[in-house]
């Protein structure tokens, strides 16, 4: 009895049990999403454009010369981390909001670097040898200043390094004042280099020797101006004030025989032409550059004078070498064209 009673016990556990495990948990009640939450809008930092630098040269310039001014830039504007890009022309459709350089050769570009300049606040300009343009706001200036009396005082200096005895001579325009201070630059150079010149052939004068032309000679008649100097004084060098170097008298001196320096010559390089002093554009740029990046316009750039168009065999290295630092010289203000110690 005792036994089928502790049977109908775990009999009830057992039914109890099955019940409980039947039974299933309420279902959670779920959260409304509030349908007046508005969704944040993901945000983004707009990343700066590239600062970008353009070179604007004329389709028909020389290409050796259009190619040393395209990798200059290049370099300059790789250097400084910035976009490069060179143009034939310019309009204001290329003025775009990361344009911060722009350098232009002659002519001046599309409506004219003015116009450009006007329309591109943020863009800053360096307008080279373009007539009718001066420095001011975000456009910068390089002129083409030949320096006469440092030309002067070095074709003296040259020309008294290269000559025997020193028989060197000066065609001016008469009654310029210029063209004599460029004639006591020219003695300078000379005085500059041999102190007091002393030939080893004896001569009844003195040289330079210089001849004036009047202002009412036409320039065809140049050369007869040129025979007095070379057939009746004896010169063997020759410098010619740049208002009077037309081609024809320069190429009528070479063919002549005599030695010249001077100012880069129009038309070619005659005969017997031992160098030229000309403006460094290359040089000037690089100096300009600086400024151009950091946002510093309206600078008048002088451009230095380099040697150009040496002829090895009347200018050997070494004394090219040496020119060039009695150039470097003067350019830095430490010697004077118009006073010798």
């Amino acid at each position: 009895m005792q036994r089928n009673l502790s049977l109908s016990i775990f009999g009830l556990i057992l039914i109890m049990s099955l019940a409980a495990c039947g039974q299933s948990t309420p279902d959670a009640t779920p959260t409304p999403i509030p349908t007046d939450t508005p969704i944040p809008t993901p945000t983004f930092t707009a990343t700066p454009s590239t600062p970008l630098a353009i070179l604007v040269v004329p389709s028909d310039m020389d290409q050796a010369l259009s190619d040393l001014y395209q990798s200059t830039v290049y370099d300059l504007a790789q250097q400084a981390g910035f976009r490069y890009q060179v143009r034939n022309t310019l309009t204001e459709l290329d003025l775009e909001p990361a344009l911060r350089v722009v350098i232009a050769l002659p002519p001046d570009p599309g409506p004219g670097i003015a116009a450009l300049a006007a329309a591109a606040p943020q863009t800053q300009f360096l307008a080279i040898n373009i007539p009718g343009l001066t420095a001011g706001g975000n456009v910068s200036v390089l002129a083409n200043n030949v320096q006469t009396d440092i030309v002067a005082f070095m074709a003296g200096y040259i020309g008294a390094m290269i000559m025997d005895d020193y028989r060197i001579g000066m065609i001016y325009p008469d009654g310029n004042a210029e063209a004599l201070r460029a004639l006591d630059a020219y003695t300078n150079g000379k005085t500059y280099f041999c102190g007091i010149c002393q030939p080893y052939y004896y001569l009844p004068y003195d040289f330079p020797q210089s001849i004036p032309v009047p202002t009412t000679e036409p320039p065809e008649n140049y050369g007869g101006y040129a025979v007095y100097l070379i057939q009746q004084r004896e010169v063997d060098f020759i410098y010619v004030y740049p208002d009077l170097a037309t081609p024809e008298l320069l190429a009528y001196i070479g063919s002549s025989g005599a030695v010249q320096v001077g100012s880069a010559p129009q038309g070619g390089v005659p005969l017997y032409w031992a160098a030229s002093l000309s403006p460094d554009t290359i040089g000037a740029i690089r100096t300009a550059w600086p400024n151009l990046i950091a946002g510093q316009g309206g600078q008048a750039v002088q451009s230095p004078l380099g040697l150009t168009d040496v002829d090895p065999s009347l200018l050997s290295p070494a004394k090219q070498a040496q020119a060039e630092q009695i150039l470097a010289e003067l350019l830095a203000g430490r010697i004077s064209p118009y006073s010798v110690p």
